[in-house]
């Protein structure tokens, strides 16, 4: 064997010339050392080592071992140019051509340089799975050898290892990169400009275009503060309200970023700003849900805190917030709430304006103001920057009349409106300031023609009235639902209180849903119930509960019709058919589907069949949801705004308009068949109160009346007397509600120190301001539908069903118990005749039943 590794091919140099072999096999020039080469009709040697050499030379890679799959390495001569002096020279041997650059013949595809085995290569990353046959072991699938385990191993973790790479330098690295660019690009608005940007009018029209104000900002009453002038008790609220950790942060809170993050995905509340953000985001006027804003906000905060004293950024923050009341800045929102200057706050006043920060709408919410302070307060104590003691002393500060402090530039009944529409767009997401910080303008919906109709209306019923009445009118466009016409009360330093927008008893005018929830269960007008007065249902707390009716007129037979017993407003019917058949629910949401929103978090009761109890709404609620009756049954968003455009015309909000069915998902046919049978019972409502319809106008209404409670210590009145009245009524193009009250639980007198009852003041209004308002317009009459159920009409010249009035002897107010009981029980089932239907009667719930408008006389 020796003789045959030392023969020369043609000019090859003698061995004795050649350089001696280096440990581990001859190199050659590179220092590649060289593999066997591979004789004619020998087999290819896939396993022979790199450099190795079979006498105890080193070898760079170890032979995998035989068996699974794998072919073991076959022994051979070590290598190098002569292998030791055995191996034939570097030449191709006879009968071969020279091997090219780009193809080798050898058995390994090229020339083998530097100890690296092409066919061990192949092994280690080409290879398939273990082989399943010889063949396979020794070529692998696809002819390509095998892999180990270990090497398949290390192939998977090279592949982890390189994503891994790749993932760090998108999430790491990139981002590095840009906000380090993003660093030295931006700028941080200063407070100066930013009061510049907000010092803009903001300018409301009618609906014809012409103008109803400007609202201009006060800029005397916005001073900016230097840094040292805003004492430590203000700071300490404002960061207990916004950003506890803002002495500490570096202007974002990553803690707070993910918990936004989570709150975002998880549906819950709460964001990750910092005061700096904050800051930024007021400063800009950009809160687009965006990661490019998010991202500049963020970088911006950190160079602020990067190139500014906290003392600065925080002075920054405080000069330019809203706090309500047109007040920007912490100064201005002093003097606007308790009329000093900020370094004179008390901790208590810093933690109510501190709380403002997150709802400055709400300013006059008392409400939520009270809930803000006790949380800013609670937090102050939790770190450590107000004593317990003196947390538990602090009294609620209650802030200066709004009308003390600041004059309004709309003023009168049309500041009630600016109020409204500032509401809608804070909650389309144009808060007042931001409204003045791009001086809009803003359209509403108020027919400047319908509102001074209405005022005048109010005037000639209201002026000469004891001053202890109080009034609201609204007027809705049922086909837009935009309100047209809203007064809410003078608004003069007597009578300030908006109750156009106060929650109170509908009473009787309720009753309207009552029917609206029967029919939608299948049944009609024709259904009847017993309509006689002094009817018992069950006991509350041990005593037997009564319901009377009204009057004389407002009583029916024992088979007394739906569509009857809504003209003449029978409480025994309505109470009957809520109890017993439709439940209080659903009674509510047929009020929510219609458009009344007061109710949305309030626990209702049987009482809500007559309008009492915990059943308040307002007359904006009750004009807007009569609204949808006339409109068919098509639900839409009431509004007080048409479009909001900047200063140079562009749109840049309009209210939006998405007309769905009302009162039957995705079936307006059935949904306008239920509203059509509402009208049908609503419609002789009108004639019974001695009202009439406006020439050639169909229409329907119905009245109610909320009843005096006499049977407080101080009472001054009956329970004859009422504490408020209404009147609700609609044609297919205007939807008009009326009310008169007191404003608290007295009993209503006119001037003449008559009774008021819902056929008068209210009514009175009601008619002189829609025949006005629909003088000289077209006629219109209301949709034809099929009756549901068992059908029915009433006249309002029926009276042939009338029963006796209650007999003297037996008042209501000494049969039902008082009504200042909240948790009633019932011990006994209503001893009313169920109604003549198929449904198995339902028995009322009565757990806090108080009956407050269905004790006596409630619903004319």
């Amino acid at each position: 064997m020796n003789d045959e590794y030392n023969r020369s091919w043609p000019g090859q140099e003698p061995d004795d010339a050649r350089p001696a072999p280096r440990r581990g096999g001859p190199r050659r020039p590179g220092g590649e050392p060289p593999h066997r080469p591979q004789w004619p009709g020998e087999p290819e040697q896939p396993g022979w080592p790199a450099g190795g050499d079979p006498d105890g030379g080193p070898t760079e890679r170890r032979v995998p071992p035989a068996g699974r799959g794998v072919p073991a390495r076959r022994p051979g001569p070590p290598s190098g140019p002569n292998r030791g002096g055995y191996g034939p020279p570097p030449g191709p041997p006879p009968g071969r051509d020279p091997g090219l650059l780009t193809h080798s013949p050898l058995g390994s595809g090229s020339f083998p340089e530097d100890g690296h085995d092409e066919a061990q290569d192949r092994f280690d990353e080409f290879g398939a799975e273990d082989a399943a046959s010889p063949a396979e072991a020794a070529t692998g699938k696809n002819g390509k050898a095998a892999l180990t385990p270990l090497q398949r191993k290390k192939r998977r973790w090279k592949i982890v290892r390189r994503t891994l790479y790749s993932l760090f330098g998108l999430s790491v690295i990139v981002p590095a990169i840009a906000f380090t660019v993003a660093y030295f690009l931006v700028d941080v608005p200063t407070p100066e400009s930013v009061l510049a940007q907000q010092n803009q009018v903001v300018t409301y029209y009618y609906a014809n275009n012409s103008v109803m104000g400007k609202e201009v900002p006060d800029t005397g009453n916005r001073e900016i503060l230097k840094p040292g002038q805003i004492p430590e008790t203000v700071k300490h609220a404002v960061y207990s309200a916004e950003d506890a950790t803002f002495e500490t942060n570096n202007g974002f809170d990553l803690i707070g970023i993910l918990r936004a993050a989570y709150n975002q995905v998880t549906g819950g509340s709460g964001g990750g700003s910092t005061i700096s953000q904050q800051y930024i985001k007021k400063a800009t006027e950009n809160d687009a849900p965006t990661l490019t804003r998010k991202a500049t906000e963020l970088v911006k905060s950190f160079k602020m805190n990067q190139t500014q004293p906290k003392e600065d950024i925080i002075t920054a923050y405080l000069n330019i917030v809203y706090f309500g009341r047109n007040a920007y800045g912490i100064q201005a929102a002093s003097h606007a709430y308790f009329n000093k200057d900020a370094a004179q706050l008390t901790p208590s006043e810093a933690a109510l304006l501190a709380g403002l920060i997150q709802g400055p709408g709400k300013s006059e919410n008392t409400e939520y103001v009270q809930w803000r302070w006790n949380y800013v307060m609670d937090n102050m104590v939790k770190y450590g920057w107000l004593p317990s003691a003196d947390r538990k002393a602090a009294q609620f500060p209650a802030p200066l009349p709004k009308g003390d402090t600041r004059p309004q530039h709309i003023t009168g009944p049309e500041a009630f409106i600016q109020a409204q529409v500032e509401n809608e767009l804070d909650a389309a997401g144009y808060s007042k300031e931001k409204l003045q910080a791009g001086g809009y303008n803003i359209y509403t919906t108020i027919d400047p023609a319908a509102q001074k109709l209405m005022e005048d209306t109010v005037h000639k019923y209201m002026d000469d009235q004891p001053q202890d009445l109080k009034n609201a009118m609204v007027a809705v466009d049922p086909k837009t639902r935009a309100v047209i016409a809203y007064y809410g009360g003078p608004n003069d330093k007597t009578n300030a209180v908006n109750w156009a927008d106060t929650k109170r008893n509908p009473g009787s005018s309720f009753k309207a849903f009552d029917i609206t929830a029967f029919l939608k269960m299948g049944k009609g007008l024709g259904e009847t119930f017993d309509g006689t007065t002094h009817r018992q249902f069950g006991e509350v707390n041990g005593k037997p509960r009564y319901i009377n009716n009204a009057g004389r007129s407002n009583s029916c037979s024992t088979e007394c019709t739906v569509a009857e017993a809504t003209m003449r407003s029978t409480n025994t019917v309505f109470f009957d058919m809520v109890a017993n058949v439709v439940g209080p629910q659903a009674v509510k949401d047929a009020a929510k589907e219609a458009g009344v929103t007061a109710l949305d978090n309030t626990a209702v009761d049987n009482n809500i069949s007559l309008g009492g109890g915990t059943t308040e709404v307002t007359p904006l609620d009750m004009a807007s949801g009569y609204a949808t009756f006339a409109d068919d049954g098509i639900a839409l968003q009431r509004h007080f705004v048409t479009k909001v455009t900047d200063p140079a015309g562009n749109v840049v909000y309009q209210t939006p308009s998405k007309p769905t069915p009302a009162f039957a998902t995705d079936n307006a046919d059935k949904s306008k068949q239920i509203a059509g049978n509402v009208t049908t019972a609503l419609k002789p409502v009108i004639g019974f109160s001695h009202l009439k319809c406006p020439a050639n106008h169909e229409c329907a209404g119905k009245t109610g009346t909320q009843q005096y409670d006499a049977s407080g210590t101080n009472a001054s009145g009956t329970s004859n007397d009422n504490s408020q009245v209404w009147m609700v009524g609609y044609t297919p193009s205007v939807s008009v509600s009326s009310w008169v009250g007191t404003g608290g639980n007295k009993p209503l007198k006119d001037k003449n120190g008559k009774s008021l009852s819902s056929d008068g003041l209210p009514a009175k209004m009601w008619q002189d301001f829609i025949n006005g308002y629909l003088q000289g317009k077209p006629a219109e009459k209301f949709s034809t539908v099929q009756p549901i159920g068992k059908g029915a009409t009433a006249s309002a010249d029926d009276t042939s069903s009338k029963p006796p009035s209650p007999p003297p002897s037996t008042p209501a107010t000494t049969t039902t118990p008082p009504s200042t009981s909240t948790t009633p029980t019932q011990s006994s089932p209503p001893s009313s005749k169920p109604p003549k239907s198929s449904s198995p009667p339902i028995l009322f719930p009565t757990a806090g039943q108080n009956n407050v408008s269905g004790t006596s006389n409630p619903g004319g």
